[in-house]
């Protein structure tokens, strides 16, 4: 989707696997090209962004993704066209190719005493808590004050998301299911269940779906993207009680080597193997290639007790 900075061209798909890449060029790069050009890979409707920074005889590709992540590919005269485009086909054909678990089943089977929750949903809330009070959730984008009322409804109806938050939280309730904050809500404010808090029973990948277990009287939210990745987890390891997932980083860590798109089956694949490999999975910390943490424990209050003071506000991007 090749477009400008002063009218970006959304680009409406058809159907959910439909990867979407504008592509702009501009001839000035901003102090903060992040902030400039962020908002324009949100009005296009897209997957990613390159933006294309043209200096004299040097081009700096930046790509920009969903998760915030930004990494630069760059040429220059000593360095061959092809090169230069191989090297941006190689970072952007894994991303292209990979496989969304976003949608959701909802059953509303929800156990009656588990309406208002129980003592792990309300561990839940106090752990996004602290996320809160340790400055680790990004502001969301409003997407609803970006898009057209017409854009929202398309990005709503084939994704099902009604904004942009970003990190989340889940902990074990028994042997095969998990609670679990929504998607697009203030993570530091998970109260309700169904509306902040789910319960992940399932997947289906036939349908590529997370099955949710809903009281009948609420009108339910959709759970994390990310859902895929901690069922993966918990259902290989059951020593694993909690997991948080956060857009920072920590020194000497493992990290994945691609930077697949949040809620892919390839991202899950790719943090649960090396989860695997930790010589305890049950309190591993997994890097996401410029994105953040995958940090497993015992419970949400163990969690937080090991990364106290280790964790690093700024992501290495590459």
């Amino acid at each position: 989707n090749f477009t400008d900075y002063d009218a970006p061209k959304p680009f409406r798909r058809k159907a959910q696997g439909t990867f979407v890449t504008s592509i702009l060029e501009t001839n000035e790069q901003p102090a903060d090209i992040f902030r400039a050009f962020y908002p324009v890979l949100i009005h296009a409707l897209s997957n990613l962004g390159i933006i294309m920074v043209v200096r004299g005889d040097e081009v700096d590709a930046h790509f920009m993704t969903m998760e915030q992540g930004h990494y630069v590919v760059s040429w220059d005269p000593s360095r061959s066209e092809a090169d230069f485009f191989a090297a941006i086909y190689n970072r952007l054909a894994p991303l292209a190719t990979s496989q969304l678990v976003i949608n959701n089943d909802y059953i509303p089977d929800l156990p009656e005493e588990l309406w208002d929750g129980d003592e792990i949903t309300r561990q839940v809330t106090w752990a996004g808590e602290q996320l809160g009070k340790l400055n680790l959730l990004p502001a969301p984008w409003p997407i609803q004050d970006l898009l057209s009322e017409r854009d929202l409804r398309h990005v709503m109806r084939l994704f099902g998301i009604g904004g942009l938050s970003y990190g989340n939280l889940s902990a074990r309730r028994d042997a095969l299911t998990f609670w679990m904050s929504a998607s697009g809500v203030d993570k530091s404010k998970l109260y309700e269940v169904g509306r902040d808090i789910l319960l992940v029973t399932d997947y289906v990948p036939e349908r590529n779906a997370m099955v949710l277990s809903v009281s009948p009287k609420v009108k339910p939210r959709r759970v994390s993207v990310d859902a895929i990745e901690h069922f993966m987890v918990y259902r290989e390891h059951p020593d694993v009680g909690a997991i948080v997932h956060i857009h920072a980083w920590m020194e000497d860590i493992f990290s994945t080597e691609i930077n697949y798109p949040c809620g892919t089956r390839e991202l899950a694949v790719a943090v649960s193997d090396l989860i695997r490999a930790a010589p305890d999975p049950s309190r591993a910390v997994v890097g996401l290639k410029n994105h953040g943490l995958t940090i497993t424990g015992r419970s949400l209050p163990e969690i937080f007790e090991r990364i106290d003071g280790k964790i690093l506000a700024q992501v290495p991007m590459s």
